[in-house]
């Protein structure tokens, strides 16, 4: 039976100092017993010799000095897995909230999981199809990578997150493929929109879901995605299946962060953030790989905001330092109805030529790819020299490459976030598009490519 503690101290904000402990150690988890018989539940900020310093996951409210009692259960926070987890929605603690019956675990693991030895890494290489243009023919994406998608307040970052996770697919017989989706302090209207989407398409059937709210507490959000990963660990390495995890919004996580960190009156670092956030980062996104000798994978997309566009913002930094790559979402394309408005040039996959060619998507993959960046990128600055100089000043293979930067827009890119395209479509676009340029423009592409998709 765990010791009970009367020995509280003070309580400020979602704070309380608990003096004269014994045997308590960090991050272990406690429960405050108020007069009225309810609980509420806590977890060890800092030791300090007798004194343990606590994070309330609720509200301090109502609780009374003298006449509460604290006891510490010897265990930090866990997750109880099983193989019935996927179709369920949680809450940031890992509780159901779908109206299910609660798991019967196979084991409970420790939310902040084990580092993953690098040696026993194996190399992301599979491709992995998201259906979505822009990002599989452009910007690959391969098992074990973390690619995040930067976006903007206002941008439609959720409806790319449900599209992707809905379409998401690896290639390949029996491969067993299974979605994580963790959102942190989201509202309860895009929860719904969540929940919605992955249910009325079926995709609910695949995903386990971990909604953390806008109202829920800091300590919650900083929970849900180690719970997500938890989960993710468990279906890729002890069930063999190919994990994709979509985590939105990491901005939100990182304000928790910083929220948490003020409450402790820590020394902060860049912007107010505590000066550990890429530590922080980094045990998360760290998360996500392959291991060799096992059958699963976990892939990472981590959604996050950039507060004010800013990409030298500290959250978009930081993440950008640990992670393979990046999508960028830009408002000047969400502004012409490009959906979804995934900007190319600047978005980046580094593991994009290990997941493509023969045996994994198709031969032409790199060399289109290759020649599609090349046209678009003159294309966009045919028509900003147009813009200043009018039509007249350009050439007439300047006013082909504004032509294909154009449709390359609204054909290529822009597919709606219902559209599930297979990786031969996209590339079949791209020849589409391509043929608006003389075959002599094509100089990234070899002859007998050319010969076999562009025509004699």
């Amino acid at each position: 039976m765990p010791k009970e503690y009367r020995t509280i101290r003070e309580v400020a904000g979602p704070l309380m100092m608990v003096s004269d402990v014994e045997g308590v150690t960090y991050n272990e988890l406690g429960e405050i017993e108020l007069p009225d018989g309810s609980i509420r539940r806590c977890q060890v900020l800092e030791i300090d010799g007798k004194n343990a310093l606590v994070q309330l996951f609720e509200s301090a409210a109502g609780i009374n000095l003298a006449h509460s009692k604290v006891r510490f259960i010897g265990r930090s926070m866990e997750l109880p897995v099983s193989p019935d987890m996927l179709s369920r929605v949680f809450d940031g603690l890992g509780n159901p909230i779908d109206d299910g019956p609660a798991i019967i675990p196979e084991k409970r693991l420790d939310i902040n999981g084990t580092p993953m030895n690098p040696a026993a890494r194996d190399y992301p290489q599979e491709f992995i199809q998201t259906g979505v243009s822009a990002i599989d023919g452009l910007n690959t994406l391969v098992r074990g990578q973390k690619l995040p998608i930067f976006s903007a307040s206002g941008l439609p970052h959720a409806q790319l997150a449900a599209q992707i996770a809905r379409q998401a697919a690896v290639r390949g017989k029996n491969e067993q493929f299974a979605v994580v989706f963790a959102a942190m302090g989201i509202t309860f209207e895009e929860s719904e929109f969540f929940v919605r989407s992955f249910r009325e398409t079926g995709a609910l059937d695949r995903t386990v879901m971990f909604v953390n709210l806008a109202n829920d507490p800091a300590i919650e959000r900083i929970a849900t995605p180690r719970m997500a990963l938890t989960a993710a660990e468990y279906l890729a390495f002890d069930m063999g299946m190919h994990v994709l995890v979509i985590m939105t919004d990491i901005t939100n996580y990182a304000d928790a962060l910083r929220e948490v960190s003020a409450a402790r009156k820590e020394v902060p670092g860049r912007r107010g953030y505590p000066g550990y956030m890429y530590t922080n980062l980094a045990t998360l996104y760290e998360r996500a790989g392959r291991q060799k000798g096992k059958k699963g994978s976990i892939t990472m997309i981590p959604i996050l905001t950039m507060p004010e566009d800013d990409k030298t913002h500290p959250i978009p930094d930081l993440t950008g330092y640990i992670t393979e790559g990046q999508i960028i979402l830009s408002r000047e394309l969400y502004r012409k109805g490009i959906t979804p408005p995934i900007d190319v040039l600047p978005s980046l996959s580094r593991l994009k030529d290990k997941g493509i060619g023969v045996g994994r998507t198709r031969e032409d993959h790199a060399a289109t790819m290759n020649q599609l960046f090349s046209a678009y990128a003159r294309g966009k600055d045919a028509r900003e020299l147009m813009i200043v100089l009018g039509e007249s000043a350009l050439t007439d293979i300047d006013k082909k490459y504004a032509e294909f930067a154009e449709a390359f827009e609204k054909e290529y890119v822009s597919q709606g976030y219902t559209t599930n395209r297979t990786i031969e479509e996209t590339l079949d676009i791209g020849w589409k598009l391509l043929h608006i340029l003389p075959r002599s423009e094509l100089k990234r592409i070899k002859d007998d490519m050319l010969d076999k998709y562009y025509g004699k």
